[in-house]
């Protein structure tokens, strides 16, 4: 059994649960801390390294995971990059969930079209393969 480190800026779905338990064999959960979280939700636009920036995140993982561990690693592209770089070297494996858009299309009388986009996991799929 493993764990999996939740770098990203959602909740688990119940779906994405019981997909990285069946999948992953995943026994425990680690979210980031609440000050990382908002580190990691709320990354500056302006800024133009984010090495420095992520020094906590970066620190965090290498502090609490082990060696064969899972990371989620979803979110800004660049940091997303960075961790994923990150986790590699720390032998951990990064995931990221891949989803299913559904839209629902609603018409009004005056003609109106209301689309509404569901996204729904499927799987957990391994950066670099």
């Amino acid at each position: 059994m493993s764990n999996l480190f939740l770098i990203f800026n959602h909740e688990l779905s119940p779906l994405q649960e019981n997909s990285a338990i069946k999948e992953l064999g995943i026994c425990l959960f680690h979210k980031l801390p609440s000050e990382l979280d908002r580190l990691w939700s709320q990354i500056p636009p302006d800024i133009t390294k984010l090495t420095e920036y992520l020094k906590p995140i970066t620190q965090w993982l290498s502090d609490s995971a082990q060696s064969s561990d899972y990371v989620l690693i979803q979110g800004d592209f660049g940091a997303s990059y960075l961790m994923v770089q990150v986790a590699f070297k720390l032998g951990l494996i990064p995931v990221y969930s891949t989803t299913r858009r559904e839209a629902i299309e609603t018409h009004g009388a005056d003609g109106y079209v209301q689309l509404i986009h569901q996204f729904k996991h499927v799987i957990f799929r391994k950066y670099g393969d």
